[in-house]
């Protein structure tokens, strides 16, 4: 393999005069998109991020894979197609990250909002605020449509209100029917932006990856960068990608090229640990409209309901939060949506909140601001000799195709020829992945006998790696899986030192927040925060004191950005790592 640290050390030890063919600044999932599609093709890249990968807007989505059921009302058919077919590819292409999801549209009339949509394709400014049966069922139909291509899923129902109550027993019997069509939702989008950037570290021999790492200086086509450890290292690109997010105008003006074309929005969700409402969705989503007309959604997520989302203009991304008016938004209208169910903010477990980097727009409305994609292009100029591409909007769903498409745009700049599509090609641990139940019962059993493990612990951690589990499972580690962290048991000892030895972890909150789960999850506890930061100690030869500052940098970011507050009860000290 070829994603330790000090393998990457090696090919930076390796970069003759600095000079590589693309930079990739942001390593969010449009960058780690590109950079796996460039890597492939045989361009030599770098992809550097100022913080960890996937740590940004890539990091606070609605997990969901979805085609833009909603982006059918203003007209943009073509990111519709481009959605559904996306989804479908990634229910394919990323199966231990990615899963079908039923979706529930409660209605609430019959004609309502269709003037009002027809005003909003010919160009109002003003969405409807109402959607009606007619209207969804004329949407429905459109959507699987639009879905046709690599169909996957069933096609969509309609059902009358005694149905809908039946199938969806809490929600308000105000409702006239219901529609349910299929989505998909994203259980780790943060891994899956890491095994992103591993598959291009792969395919090329050349590629260089940098989390952690912040851009310093641009001169004279020269880009110097500072490392985690202090150290500098200097490149000169033929081309710079700017993925940048909702800091893309902050990085152009750094590269000496001011720019305006972020007006990004600030979207957050919440999780609760509410047992009776996890049951009542039945694996369904709830997709409607709360009663200032917005669209909200709220689905089970690894035993939580996650629900979301708001869409405020914003642009601050470092300090980005849910807000109180936020969560009381949502409370209040997952109390009108369904009113035999109690909701209050003890329910809430953990919050997050994210700035999507939406084109600059005068909409009235953020929810009227694309989400296509666009990548205009910088040409050099005088003191920059290189050309910047912006990667601007964009949506969790598309950034395969968009990736694709500024990837052709980058290989007829070096006239060069693309070697292989990434359509089919599975992306990290859904390589290889079982294709069938009969299949991976096989896997399991095969995985089980080999490591000794018992089979239904492997069949866990295939559905949270894919493949990879065989490897984690074969891993030489001072520790064992029958280990298990505090609060977490579903997460043994073993897998955390695997993902600190081999998954380009620096600090402790790579592992918190984005190689696993245990933050949004909500069962991490003090103690077992500890045991994970043990083994990452002994992973890094940290000393007492580098080990209790990033403890203390998770407990601080988990309180001061999710709402989460993690209490010492123990009065324990670290333990000693193993090496």
């Amino acid at each position: 393999m070829t994603d330790t640290a000090a393998d990457l050390d090696q090919r930076f030890s390796r970069l003759q005069d600095g000079d590589i063919d693309v930079v990739i600044l942001g390593a969010g999932v449009n960058g780690a998109g590109l950079f796996r599609d460039l890597a492939i093709q045989g361009i030599d890249c770098l992809i550097v991020d100022k913080s960890d990968f996937g740590s940004g807007t890539s990091a606070a989505p609605s997990r969901l894979i979805h085609g833009g059921l909603k982006y059918l009302e203003t007209g943009e058919f073509g990111l519709v197609a481009q959605s559904t077919l996306e989804r479908n590819l990634l229910l394919r292409n990323a199966p231990h990250c990615v899963e079908a999801l039923p979706t529930f549209v409660p209605i609430f009339s019959w004609t309502r909002g269709i003037w009002a949509a027809l005003r909003t394709l010919t160009g109002s400014t003003t969405a409807p605020r109402s959607r009606g049966a007619v209207l969804i069922k004329i949407g429905l139909a459109l959507y699987d449509f639009f879905g046709s291509r690599g169909r996957v899923m069933p096609r969509h129902r309609f059902v009358f209100k005694g149905r809908a109550l039946k199938e969806m027993p809490h929600v308000t019997p105000k409702i006239v029917a219901g529609g349910i069509y299929y989505d998909a939702k994203i259980s780790r989008p943060e891994r899956l932006v890491y095994e992103l950037v591993k598959d291009g570290l792969e395919a090329n021999g050349n590629a260089l990856a940098a989390n952690s790492t912040t851009l310093i200086s641009s001169s004279n086509g020269t880009l110097t960068f500072r490392r985690p450890d202090d150290s500098a290292f200097s490149v000169r690109p033929k081309l710079v990608i700017n993925a940048a997010g909702p800091w893309i105008d902050r990085v152009n003006e750094t590269l000496g090229a001011s720019s305006h074309l972020i007006g990004g929005t600030k979207g957050s969700h919440i999780l609760l640990d509410h047992p009776e409402l996890v049951r009542s969705l039945n694996g369904h989503m709830i997709y409607f409209e709360a009663d200032d007309g917005r669209i909200c959604l709220v689905y089970g997520y690894l035993g939580l309901a996650l629900v979301g989302s708001t869409d405020i203009p914003s642009a601050d991304p470092d300090n980005v939060r849910c807000e109180e008016p936020e969560l009381d938004y949502f409370l209040e209208s997952l109390r009108s949506l369904l009113p035999g169910l109690q909701f209050d903010e003890k329910q809430v477990v953990y919050t997050y909140s994210g700035i999507r980097p939406l084109p600059a727009s005068d909409a009235s409305s953020p929810g009227l601001i694309s989400r296509d994609h666009s990548a205009p292009v910088l040409e050099p100029q005088a003191g920059r000799p290189f050309a910047i591409i912006s990667l601007v909007g964009g949506k969790w769903t598309t950034f395969r195709g968009f990736a694709e498409e500024v990837a052709d745009t980058v290989l007829s700049r070096f006239k060069r020829t693309r070697r292989v599509s990434t359509q089919q090609l599975a992306i990290g641990g859904g390589k290889d992945f079982p294709a069938n139940p009969g299949a991976r019962k096989e896997w399991v059993r095969t995985v089980a006998a080999r490591t000794g493990i018992d089979p239904k612990r492997v069949g866990a951690l295939l559905a949270r790696y894919g493949t990879t589990a065989s490897a984690i499972l074969e891993h030489g580690s001072a520790y064992s899986d029958a280990e298990r962290l505090p609060g977490a048991s579903h997460y043994s000892f073993l897998e955390i030192d695997w993902i600190a030895r081999r998954e380009l972890v620096v600090h402790l909150s790579d592992i918190v927040f984005r190689r696993t789960t245990l933050a949004i999850e909500g069962a991490l506890t003090m103690e077992g925060l500890r045991a994970v930061g043990t083994i990452a100690a002994g992973a890094f030869g940290w000393s007492g004191q580098r080990l209790q500052a990033e403890i203390d940098d998770v407990v601080n970011s988990l309180a001061k950005f999710h709402g989460r507050r993690l209490t010492d009860t123990s009065g324990q000290q670290p333990a000693e790592a193993r090496i």
